[in-house]
């Protein structure tokens, strides 16, 4: 989903500035956008760590001159627990990937999205934060943590050009996901261009009548 948003906010004439863990994910990422030096940025930033992914947002700012965009797509599941099956490990894991690295990125965002002339903030959570299933409790709390981090600024920023919305996925048609389950019907799953179609919008000046919102784009999953 994250290499889709790329592609249509750089066909719609964005600077990106891209995370990663993986160099060869860079690669593939750089390979496909064929973005020119001044509109790529490509850092590998474990943004579970608050200070590396501060210090990745005002090298952002310092090099393109702002910021109009914050697209939070990091996360994971792990699910197959309840909760009283859950360890630590799980626990921080779920939180790590899915909150905590939306809240180390909106962080030091917000003032530069209130300095600039309009602002986004699109964060992924789930439809398993609304309609929580049973074994992966932590996988639904983490992501709960989400909406209410990005219904929390939408808040706060209510007085600026900068709007904050979530958008609620659910089962999405992606090749890993079905090797886990392939005999499932994928035929009313989304597709990662599908969501990421909405993630666009909302990271447009024509979404600014949009704040706080829970959005699902689960289609038929």
């Amino acid at each position: 989903m994250g290499r889709e948003v790329a592609a249509r906010l750089a066909g719609r004439g964005f600077r990106l500035a891209i995370t990663y863990l993986v160099p060869e994910e860079a690669n593939e990422v750089e390979r496909q956008l064929r973005l020119s030096e001044d509109r790529l940025f490509l850092k590998r930033v474990d943004c579970t760590d608050g200070e590396a992914t501060t210090a990745f947002i005002d090298e952002v700012v310092k090099t393109f001159g702002g910021l109009n965009v914050l697209a939070c797509l990091i996360g994971g599941w792990a699910g197959g627990r309840d909760v009283h099956e859950t360890d630590d490990v799980r626990f921080e894991r779920m939180i790590d990937l899915n909150l905590r690295t939306a809240f180390n990125a909106a962080r030091p965002a917000i003032p530069h999205l209130r300095a600039a002339e309009w602002g986004r903030i699109i964060m992924v959570g789930s439809r398993s934060a609304v309609d929580p299933p049973s074994g992966q409790a932590i996988y639904n709390v983490a992501k709960a943590g989400v909406i209410a981090l990005a219904r929390s600024i939408a808040e706060e920023v209510s007085d600026a050009e900068v709007t904050s919305n979530v958008v609620l996925p659910a089962l999405i048609d992606t090749p890993a996901f079905r090797q886990v389950v392939p005999f499932a019907n994928y035929v009313d799953w989304p597709t990662p261009a599908e969501i990421a179609a909405v993630i666009d919008f909302l990271a447009s000046k024509d979404s600014s009548v949009i704040n706080g919102a829970m959005i699902p784009v689960y289609g038929g999953s």
